[in-house]
């Protein structure tokens, strides 16, 4: 197995969760929520986070307004749905506990393998 698939489809299972999470602090605009996710070293292009935003708002989580820009063309903001707050928040209790499932792991193997020689 490729490491480099792997660390894909790891960074792929969270993106949803991590988008939902940056819009959850208020209207966002995708090239903002690009940059965010970049910094944050979740690697997301343009061609796969417009089809995953689409995705969500057909699915009623996320809503969009228009705002006029004075420097181009008006810009597309994002924001929450109800639903969408619920949904985030059942993500959010499926994180902290799966985290905590992993670090469990980690650690116990972590300490198994300082014991030995």
């Amino acid at each position: 197995m490729n490491v480099e698939n792997a660390q894909v489809q790891m960074r792929k299972g969270i993106l949803e969760f991590c988008i939902l999470h940056v819009i959850s602090r208020g209207e966002v605009y995708a090239s903002d929520m690009l940059e965010e996710l970049t910094f944050a070293k979740i690697m997301v292009v343009e061609g796969t986070l417009y089809p995953l935003l689409t995705r969500l708002k057909n699915t009623g989580l996320l809503d969009y307004k228009w705002v006029e820009s004075q420097s181009g063309p008006p810009r597309k903001y994002y924001i929450l749905t109800p639903m969408g707050r619920e949904f985030l928040t059942s993500l959010q209790d499926t994180w902290v506990e799966l985290s905590e499932s992993v670090n469990s792991i980690i650690l116990k193997t972590s300490q198994t393998n300082s014991v030995q020689p």
